[in-house]
């Protein structure tokens, strides 16, 4: 049974700490823990036993720093073929019958993104690409994507994963004390981004201890569709006669953690400070329990690195700029931006038409209107190749406008979405065939994997809004619909 198929039906337990473990076999301070598993395969082969002993289905490769930023093309492939093989030999040792799958971790970079910081988009998603193909090469089951603190890094690393594998995706997030990632995203906002970039798996880990992460978690089942992911730590580190200790012992980790199980998590591990004994704790805690089901939350939203925008059939405002969406003219539409921030506005439509595709104009127009501005986007299109380049750079996740519904259209412009995510703005012509062409919409948008929660269909034509809009709602009544859209208007979605 491959991981993706074992995930849809079962309560999987991840494994917990690694760095912890080989603090306890002697790992000194500014020691890379990646290296251990050359210089010490069989600490690190064994470690993977005893969460496998302790009942986890998948243990995470020692390579949560492995990247070409610390290490060259030529370690940075020894280690990873000498971590899966670690992994590869406990699972070899401790045959039981049982699903066991093996994880390559990947954790950040270190490094700010840009425009905030020096690293560019593109060199982290061929960072991430270098350490998921080696990977991939040297034969992982999945792929965990975790304690990430920016949504921009977390995008690079999906991107990265998705470009060089097949793999199963799962993504965590470290949140901080106030329930943000250290650039801003909440909750909501992550699962809007994520369920969008179309991963297998939403959640959160490190930081805190499992009751402290309980509001971090449970905010992500309200919102996600998507299996839901949880890897708190033992608590809270201390200092005790001149080592790090942590606050929350075994017995009661194993305990919160499954009231979490209870409440709807579908994959639960522990993080820093945690051994096989707190995943066995966890195993033992939740034995006889069975995986909640997950349910589609049928919530359409689109997001920026900071804000949320949800269309539950209340009102949003919408402002729009009508100067070229480029570099040469952003001045002005920065200043219109400010304008419509000024005036309280939910999205902000921009003028992407007439544009020369250039992935670098395009890119540093992104970069520059996402330092300043951070309300959600609507981008008005006539050009494929520029909507790929926006919504690529983009920090969020965005409404695309002015999609004709047609088969070639269709055909150019969903795949686009189905990689970067985006809520799809369909305009229905003012004709007859209203009913049969939003259903042939709908139809070709499950094709490609999209689901119907992400297209609206524009209803602002006056006379087919009047006439029409009541019969489509009550055809179409899970749906969202656009009442208008015109400068700074007011939009009702109606479902």
């Amino acid at each position: 049974m491959g991981f993706k198929e074992y995930l849809n039906e079962n309560l999987v337990f991840l494994d917990g700490g690694m760095g912890t473990m080989l603090q306890l076999h002697g790992m000194q301070s500014g020691e890379l823990p990646e290296m251990w598993n050359l210089t010490h395969p069989d600490i690190i082969t064994s470690v993977h036993k005893a969460y496998y002993e302790a009942g986890s289905n998948v243990v995470s490769t020692n390579t949560f720093g492995a990247n070409s930023l610390k290490f060259s093309d030529e370690d940075l492939e020894q280690i990873i073929k000498a971590a899966v093989g670690n992994a590869e030999n406990a699972r070899r040792e401790f045959n039981d019958n049982t699903e066991r799958f093996i994880a390559l971790d990947i954790g950040p970079t270190g490094r700010l993104m840009a425009p905030f910081g020096d690293l560019d988009f593109d060199d982290a998603v061929a960072i991430f690409g270098k350490t998921v193909a080696l990977g991939v090469k040297y034969g992982v089951d999945l792929i965990i994507i975790e304690t990430m603190t920016d949504a921009y890094e977390t995008k690079a690393a999906v991107l990265a994963a998705k470009e060089n594998s097949n793999l199963p995706i799962l993504v965590s997030n470290a949140y901080s004390n106030g329930g943000r990632l250290l650039t801003g995203a909440t909750p909501s906002i992550m699962v809007s981004l994520l369920e969008g970039l179309d991963v297998d798996a939403i959640g959160a880990n490190c930081s805190f201890g499992p009751r402290q992460l309980s509001q971090v978690a449970e905010e992500i089942i309200q919102k996600s569709s998507l299996p839901t992911t949880l890897k708190p730590n033992a608590g809270l580190p201390q200092m005790v006669d001149g080592k790090v200790v942590y606050d929350v012992k075994a017995d009661e980790f194993g305990a919160e953690v499954t009231l979490m199980v209870k409440k709807g998590i579908s994959a639960v591990g522990g993080c820093c400070g945690t051994t096989p004994e707190y995943i066995r704790s966890l195993t033992d805690c939740s034995k006889g329990l069975i995986r909640c089901e997950n349910t589609e939350k049928e919530i359409t939203s689109i997001c920026s690195r900071s804000k949320a925008v949800e269309f539950d059939g209340n009102c949003v405002t919408m402002g729009n700029i009508e100067i070229p969406f480029t570099c040469e003219n952003m001045d002005d539409i920065i200043d219109a931006a400010f304008d419509l921030q000024d005036e309280e506005v939910n999205i902000i439509s921009i003028n992407a038409k007439n544009l020369d595709a250039d992935s670098k104009l395009l890119k540093d127009a992104v970069n520059e209107w996402q330092s300043m501005i951070d309300i959600p986007l609507m981008i008005n299109f006539d050009n494929p190749f520029v909507l790929e380049n926006i919504l690529r750079y983009y920090n969020g996740k965005a409404m695309v406008g002015d999609i004709a519904p047609e088969e070639k259209v269709l055909t150019e412009i969903l795949p686009i979405l189905k990689k970067y995510g985006g809520v799809a703005v369909i305009k229905l012509e003012n004709n007859n065939d209203y009913l049969k062409i939003s259903q042939k919409v709908i139809e070709k948008a499950q094709e490609f994997g999209i689901h119907k929660k992400n297209i609206i269909f524009d209803m602002s034509i006056g006379e087919l809004r009047d006439a029409k809009l009541q019969e489509i709602k009550k055809q179409y009544g899970e749906n969202s619909f656009i009442d208008s859209i015109k400068t700074t208007s007011t939009i009702q979605l109606l479902r």
